[in-house]
């Protein structure tokens, strides 16, 4: 084993890449991070003149050093071949004075396609060192718990377990979620909001006696969630990618930066793009475009993380979110791998519900990202405006990060990441665009009339799909709920 990766929070605490994988968040609740990132550099020539999946196997045997080429290979050819509905799997689009990376041509149609279908193969790779199987725990906050059940669905020796918040995703994520085939996995309904069920998951995975417990029926539990550096990794790619579909399209030159504009909630989607960065891709900035629960933009402006306010239900779900568990990672980075202090900022979130970074610290953050955030009334504004003017449709997380990115451009050219389909928000997209309150169906096809677009083939079958998951749980029954899940994980097979 190649000990690559240790705890954000203790560096005694040390994995493999693979082990890291497997096991998803660190014994001390911290997050796996490699201290030597960047060292080596990605060769930029090399990446101008490969394919999307030549690219992946290149960048992720950089980011995951004891998986070998052949076994990177195999997974980037069984993650994307056949699964993308654009052969780019991640085209870039001009949009107006900006640059669309268009990230939801997946099964599930959102970005976390792009590496929920890589993940399964990475940790069938990562089992076949162990005689155990793995039991996926994922709290979602709209797109991930989809996309992780699709990618997990009847893949041997593992199985899925999925929570979300009750009533906070939308009527298209709900169905997604609720309407899964599969012989190993189960979707929970979770009484409160999407902090609520990832804080619980966390705890799970602390749990030492549900720990010894799986242990003893050889079952290790694990996350689809980025805090899993598994998740995280495969989303590095697109960054590079966006900046090869800028110079091979003669917009920039080799050695000219670019700057991405990234809608998030869990601060996941721009971790990657700094990784992407450490790996020496040309950035002059971030944007972290977040919606009203807005505490990534206070954080980002003055050093001060505070998640005690109220928790907004917006139109943009996915970025519901008040705890946004890898700015951890970036924290680890930002302070030259000072465990003990990341570790102390995050007992001090824990106890107090906040943290304040030091001015060294916040001036090394603010030096490569900025921040700003949009409102429901501004988001829809966007998305009305784009289409009038430039005749493109975008989802309400994708409007945010191109608000953002319109509000800090420079001469620098800007991507924004459209991190779902329209299609996926269609009702919300819709009373944007015309003032209409309509369902969802309705909404679906009154889009599909507007964009001149197919409906994605997996958003179309669940008009009449059945209804297999209603269960509703508080998040004290979590743990129960996760040991009547591992019962479809058998014996290194799936039940």
């Amino acid at each position: 084993m190649v000990t690559s990766y240790h705890s954000t929070r203790n560096k005694g605490i040390q994995a493999g890449a693979r082990e890291a994988v497997l096991t998803g968040i660190a014994s001390d609740g911290g997050l796996f991070v490699r201290p030597d990132l960047g060292t080596e550099k990605a060769d930029l020539d090399r990446i101008l003149n490969q394919s999307y999946q030549e690219n992946a196997a290149y960048i992720l045997g950089l980011l995951l050093p004891d998986y070998t080429e052949e076994e990177l290979k195999q997974a980037v050819a069984a993650a994307y071949t056949g699964t993308f509905a654009d052969k780019a799997i991640t085209p870039l689009k001009p949009v107006g004075d900006l640059h669309v990376l268009e990230l939801f041509h997946g099964p599930t149609s959102a970005f976390k396609d792009v590496a929920l279908t890589m993940l399964p193969q990475l940790m069938s790779i990562a089992l076949q060192d162990t005689e155990d199987s793995a039991m996926i725990l994922t709290a979602t906050s709209g797109d991930t718990g989809k996309a992780a059940l699709s990618g997990f669905r009847d893949v041997d020796r593992t199985g899925i377990a999925v929570f979300y918040p009750e009533g906070k995703v939308s009527q298209i994520q709900y169905r997604q979620m609720a309407t899964q085939q599969g012989s190993n996995v189960k979707v929970f309904a979770v009484r409160g909001n999407f902090d609520d069920a990832q804080s619980a998951v966390k705890q799970l995975f602390l749990d030492e006696d549900l720990g010894q417990w799986a242990a003893g029926q050889n079952i290790r539990l694990s996350s689809a969630n980025s805090i899993n550096v598994g998740r995280l990794v495969p989303q590095v790619v697109y960054y590079f990618e966006a900046w090869k579909q800028l110079v091979n399209q003669g917009v920039i030159g080799r050695d000219d930066k670019v700057s991405f504009s990234v809608p998030t909630g869990n601060f996941g989607d721009v971790l990657a793009g700094y990784y992407a960065y450490r790996l020496g891709l040309p950035v002059k900035k971030f944007v972290v475009a977040s919606n009203a629960n807005n505490v990534l933009t206070e954080f980002i402006t003055t050093g001060v993380y505070d998640r005690n306010r109220p928790f907004v239900k917006t139109i943009s779900p996915s970025m519901d979110i008040l705890i946004s568990s890898n700015l951890e990672r970036l924290l680890y980075y930002m302070t030259d791998g000072n465990t003990e202090q990341v570790a102390a900022w995050m007992q001090e979130l824990a106890e107090t519900g906040r943290y304040e970074v030091t001015p060294e610290v916040l001036e090394r953050i603010r030096s490569l990202f900025e921040a700003d955030y949009a409102d429901d009334a501004a988001t829809k504004e966007t998305i009305a405006d784009v289409y009038k003017e430039e005749r493109y449709v975008l989802d309400p997380h994708s409007a945010i990060g191109y608000r953002a990115g319109l509000a800090k451009k420079d001469d620098t050219p800007m991507v924004v990441l459209a991190t779902a389909s329209p299609y996926k928000f269609a009702q919300d997209v819709m009373q944007a665009l015309t003032g209409e309150e309509l369902g969802e169906w309705d909404a679906l096809h009154r889009l599909q009339e507007l964009c001149q677009d197919p409906i994605p083939a997996g958003l179309a079958a669940l008009e009449n799909a059945r209804i297999l998951h209603e269960a509703v749980i508080g998040v004290p029954g979590m743990k129960e709920a996760v040991q009547g899940a591992c019962s479809l994980v058998k014996n290194g097979e799936t039940a």
